[in-house]
């Protein structure tokens, strides 16, 4: 049985691409509880295993497993570096 997680550069690669913040939309995702299939969702980062956590529109938590399931990016945010004010 295989490895399934992804890589440190494609971990890097996907917190570059959904910062916290961004919206995406949810294309498939393989939970019994998962929100239904154009759920909107904000972005609140990307763990080490590579999921996208997102807060759905609709309350649910679940993120967006990688390999497993599919979203897609509505709008970036750009990252910022610090806290600036």
């Amino acid at each position: 049985m295989g490895n399934n997680y992804p890589d440190r550069a494609t971990i890097d690669r996907l917190k570059w691409l959904y910062p916290a913040g961004s919206r995406v939309q949810l294309d498939e995702m393989d939970d019994p509880q998962a929100p239904p299939p154009g759920t909107f969702g904000t972005v609140y980062g990307v763990d080490d295993a590579g999921s996208i956590m997102v807060q759905w529109d609709n309350g649910c938590g679940l993120s967006v497993v990688y390999g497993a399931d599919r979203c897609h990016l509505v709008r970036r945010l750009p990252v910022t570096k610090g806290k600036g004010v």
